[in-house]
């Protein structure tokens, strides 16, 4: 049996409440359910978006309270009446048009469509960032891309990279201040190696200056082959090891000098991605590894193990090594003294890293052992907190890792300058090369083809496998970037060819969704500010990717039915044009793609 009631409207001197659709749903039923069973005090209001065509939205507290209640009060005879009764108590709104209870006791929303079109005006004067969700968190750190100094930068480093920058800017813009951290392997035994390696090659290296490493990668390959097949030089170097970190100048220079030229090739890069990353490298914690390894000791939370000192994890058969056997540190105590930092020194709430789950045991024993310390909650709910973002591996065609023919990891670089020319080959084809200048033509194949790449990784759940492939993902049909961004470019082309000014339709025109396809595509615009907030908190990019292709498909679906240009409804479908541009260029800047306005 399905049951409609009609709510009155909230008088217009009321004050309205703030937050995002699901939200103020969320507030409405939280005030009902404290009037339908007061003594009910923890009770949280369940609102999710309806899936069915009872309704828009749905609250399904009726069963689990009717579980609770059952034998304490005689005033309900099932969920269904605890529905009725959520229903009844709703507090008068604007938002909604009318409620019905449906099946055990779920109440449907159907908001009102007024309501809908007037928080889209409002949107659209006074811009997306009134749209921007508030998360309970005020200071994260999101540690990611984290290469090896003197190592190329393979496929994995551009997952974190891509993964990595997404979440960056998906809690920038819900108001979270946000310290991007690039936590390089520049410290440990292999610059031992490349020093020794520098001074034996090249005694004059100073006077020579980076001709004497030239190409890193074969610089360090040439090293580790001599390291591997000299006893001789491995010596001195693991001496050159100690040297550099007991801070002689010589050697301390030396080290600088490697850094540089790698941070260099690796600045190429993120120059393409246009991603910018705080550096705090493993060096940079190095100095505040004794204090910390000295007060777990205090704790009574390090043993000795073999030689080595460890910290015994419950649940784990192997240790957390801390201090290995020669007195060296390692990834462990790096991370713990990294943690330490970041939790006391920049006041961090929640610290995300961002690797594959190759890494996931490591990440599971030092953050068990954080908790053991009261560096963090214990429950794991309560802030701080840390969390460990995986994801899968970029695989080939065949299947396999992603690798060239020679077996080597394919150079970054390399990989997306190839994505850029293909994007810029098939924009030729099309016979862009003679309607563009060479700046719109290089600018737009950097756009599609960077954008081709990142949104190839991140429209998957991060935990997956995904085989990369260009030209699936540089085709301009289905779940691309390619087709998304054209879709974008399409609606500013109906806008610009309708001749209106918008800016000035902003101020002086009335968004109306009289049509069922105009009404489908403003409410899923105005659930953007909860699918980044959802985004946010399972920290996972595919959720934004997702409801970015449903907004395009929705947005070919109006306009199919619904004329813009030339209609009766045109200033209001116009706005409508505009809402869905600006949404989709807020969730591009999100995804880290820059968007093209013209195709």
């Amino acid at each position: 049996m399905l049951v409609t009631v009609l709510l009155p409207a909230i008088m217009e001197q009321d004050q309205e409440i703030v937050g995002h659709v699901k939200q103020q749903l969320s507030k409405l039923f939280e005030a009902s359910l404290r009037t339908t069973v007061p003594d009910e005090l923890d009770v949280e209001p369940l609102v999710v978006p309806c899936t069915g065509k009872f309704g828009d939205y749905q609250c399904n507290n009726a069963m689990s309270l009717y579980s609770r209640i059952k034998g304490k009060t005689t005033q309900f005879r099932g969920p269904p009446a605890i529905g009725q009764a959520i229903m009844k108590n709703l507090p008068p709104t604007k938002m909604i048009e009318s409620c019905s209870v449906a099946g055990p006791g779920f109440v449907n929303v159907v908001l009102s469509t007024k309501w809908i079109a007037k928080s889209i005006q409002k949107m659209l004067i006074e811009g997306i960032e009134t749209w921007a969700p508030r998360l309970r968190v005020k200071r994260a750190v999101v540690d990611f891309s984290s290469p090896n100094i003197a190592k190329e930068m393979h496929v994995g480093h551009l997952r974190s990279t891509i993964i990595g920058d997404t979440l960056a800017r998906m809690l920038e813009y819900s108001n979270v201040e946000v310290l991007r951290r690039n936590h390089v392997g520049d410290w440990g035994t292999q610059f031992g190696m490349l020093i020794e390696f520098l001074f034996e090659e090249f005694p004059n290296w100073e006077g020579i200056g980076e001709q004497a490493i030239g190409d890193l990668q074969a610089f360090y390959k040439a090293s580790k082959t001599r390291f591997d097949a000299d006893p001789a030089f491995k010596e001195r170097a693991q001496q050159a090891v100690v040297r550099l970190q007991g801070g002689e100048a010589k050697y301390h220079r030396a080290w600088a000098k490697i850094c540089e030229i790698s941070r260099r090739e690796f600045d190429q890069v993120y120059q393409r991605l246009g991603v910018h990353l705080e550096e705090k490298g493993e060096s940079f914690y190095n100095p505040y590894i004794p204090g910390v390894i000295e007060g777990l000791s205090k704790q009574g939370m390090v043993e000795e193990s073999e030689g080595a000192r460890v910290i015994f994890i419950e649940g784990k058969n192997i240790p957390l090594i801390v201090v290995k056997s020669d007195g060296g540190y390692n990834y462990a105590s790096t991370d713990l003294a990294a943690l330490w930092y970041r939790l006391n020194e920049e006041k961090a709430e929640w610290i995300i890293y961002v690797t594959d789950v190759g890494q996931q045991q490591h990440f599971e024993m030092f953050f068990s052992a954080a908790k053991h310390a009261g560096w963090l909650p214990s429950d794991g709910k309560a802030y701080p907190q840390a969390t460990h973002v995986g994801f899968g591996l970029v695989l080939g065609d065949d299947g396999k890792r992603f690798r060239t023919r020679s077996t080597e990891v394919v150079r970054l670089v390399d990989l997306l300058d190839e994505a850029k020319n293909r994007s810029k080959a098939a924009l030729i084809e099309r016979g862009k090369g003679a309607e563009w200048s060479d700046k719109e033509l290089e600018q737009t194949a950097e756009a599609v083809g960077y954008g081709a790449v990142k949104y190839a990784d991140l429209k998957n759940n991060r935990l997956t496998n995904y085989t990369f492939n260009f030209d699936q993902m540089l085709n301009d049909k289905g779940n691309t970037a390619v087709y998304l961004l054209y879709a974008h470019a399409r609606i500013c082309s109906i806008i610009r060819k309708s001749g209106k000014d918008i800016e000035e339709l902003k101020k002086t025109a009335t968004v109306v969704l009289d049509h069922p396809d105009e009404r489908v595509l403003g409410l899923h615009l105005l659930q953007f500010a909860e699918t980044v907030e959802e985004a946010c908190n399972n920290l996972l990019p595919n959720v934004l990717c997702e409801y970015l292709y449903n907004l395009s498909e929705n947005f070919t679906k109006f306009y199919s039915n619904c004329q813009v240009v030339g209609s009766a409804e045109e200033t209001s479908r116009l706005l409508l044009c505009e809402a869905t541009a600006v949404v989709m260029r807020k969730c591009f800047y999100l995804l880290g793609i820059v968007p093209v306005y013209k195709i």
